[in-house]
């Protein structure tokens, strides 16, 4: 769950850390993506630790693209000229052009994404405040299911989607200890449902099961705790952990998503990164052009949670976002029996298969653990019409990055 191996973000805050940023916005003039000076050169940003939060936000809204980051002179601590100032310091180093041709971009590395981890751990989370506690599930649904977002402004709390929070609850577990934290799959983009860069947001649905011996209501505690947070209420926050979940940076890729109930929530992530217009404008170096199809497991209509976001996603790019339900209590699957999501992938196999084979396709995984067996059983009859053992070309999958799976 944790990485004891600490990046940079658990070090002294008073070391310092050079960025490397291409796309800066310069003038007015210059200010399109196109525009030379925007595709050429470099600018070197020298940050000391309590302001690499800031400043990548700042790099962000002004179009800038983070190539490397790197601790200045970590041998011997000392500061290069170039880099000498404790506040952000800017050079910018462009091609020289010479008249009547045409300029040239330079060859630039791979962008490499800097992944937050474990910022804030058990021991010192990060304090954030409740802004707003909604209901998902619709009249007539099942269970309880809420989106909670939070005010992370006053700390460096960031993430990228596809991450998870741990949420701590403030109350004693049976031994008197206090209790462990619970991890959650993060539901917004890194900008924030607001695209400020200062919330964080959850899909929580609470816990409810019978006790086995006494037939007792139970009630999950951190889920509960979640559920009936108010507007200003304080939450212990941990984290970000994951990488298993992370978009691609391909533009291009395909990307197929099963989920079931709340494993929605890195779903409805990556969707606003890809869709929303208010995410586009502030991510120019990632405008998505490709599929993604996704196939969401619910008990009941009023359950499948974001429906109205989904669909209008669905609405504005046909050609780009495909929505298949799996509504457990409503629809059949051909046996007649109750429809699950390994029904759908059952129905469509053949047509996934085409698009699992293509190396740029992505297919994630997300919420009950029970789906998984299903969803192998329909892929190793449709993998064994070509003679390819399922579990080996899923295991190749694995091993190129092309399959990422979070259940529980």
């Amino acid at each position: 769950m944790y990485n004891p191996g600490a990046t940079a973000n658990t070090r002294s805050s008073s070391r310092m850390f050079r960025y490397e940023v291409v796309g800066l916005r310069q003038s007015q003039e210059t200010d399109s993506t196109g525009a030379p000076i925007r595709r050429s050169g470099s600018t070197f940003i020298t940050v000391p630790y309590s302001r690499m939060n800031e400043v990548m936000q700042q790099i962000t809204r002004m179009g800038g693209k983070i190539i490397s980051i790197q601790p200045v002179d970590a041998g011997n601590g000392n500061v290069t000229p170039e880099q000498k100032n404790n506040s952000a310091t800017l050079e910018t180093r462009q091609n020289t052009v010479k008249p009547g041709k045409a300029s040239k971009p330079m060859t630039q590395a791979k962008a490499t994404t800097d992944i937050p981890i474990n910022i804030y751990r058990p021991n010192a989370p990060f304090i954030g405040k409740c802004i707003s506690n909604e209901p998902l599930v619709k009249e007539g649904g099942i269970g309880v299911c809420q989106h909670v977002k939070f005010d992370i402004s006053s700390g460096d709390l960031r993430y990228l989607e596809g991450q998870s929070i741990g949420i701590i609850p403030p109350s004693l577990d049976k031994n008197g200890k206090p209790e462990k934290l619970r991890l959650y799959s993060i539901g917004s983009t890194r900008h924030g449902d607001d695209l400020n860069d200062k919330t964080v947001s959850l899909c929580v649905r609470q816990l409810e099961y019978k006790h086995p011996e006494t037939g007792e209501t139970v009630y999950g505690v951190c889920s509960t705790h979640i559920c009936n947070l108010k507007p200003g209420d304080e939450v212990k926050i941990t984290g970000p952990t994951g990488k298993e979940m992370l978009l691609p940076e391909d533009e291009d890729a395909t990307i197929i998503m099963l989920a079931t109930g709340t494993g929605i929530a890195p779903f409805r992530a990556y969707l606003w990164r890809m869709f929303k217009d208010g995410e586009r404008s502030l991510n120019p170096e990632y405008q998505f052009k490709g599929l993604a199809w996704l196939i969401f497991g619910v008990a009941t209509t009023p359950n499948v949670l974001y429906k109205e976001e989904l669909e209008e996603i669905q609405q504005k790019y046909p050609n780009n976002f495909r929505l298949t339900y799996a509504i457990s209590r409503e629809q059949k699957n051909a046996e007649g029996g109750r429809m699950y999501i390994q029904h759908r992938v059952a129905e469509h196999a053949e047509e996934l298969w085409q698009l699992l084979k293509q190396p740029k396709t992505h297919t994630y995984i997300c919420g009950l653990k029970g789906m998984e067996d299903g969803i192998d059983a329909a892929f190793s009859v449709v993998a064994a019409k070509e003679g390819i053992e399922w579990k080996e070309y899923q295991r190749q999958m694995k091993r190129a990055g092309r399959w990422h799976v979070e259940t529980y």
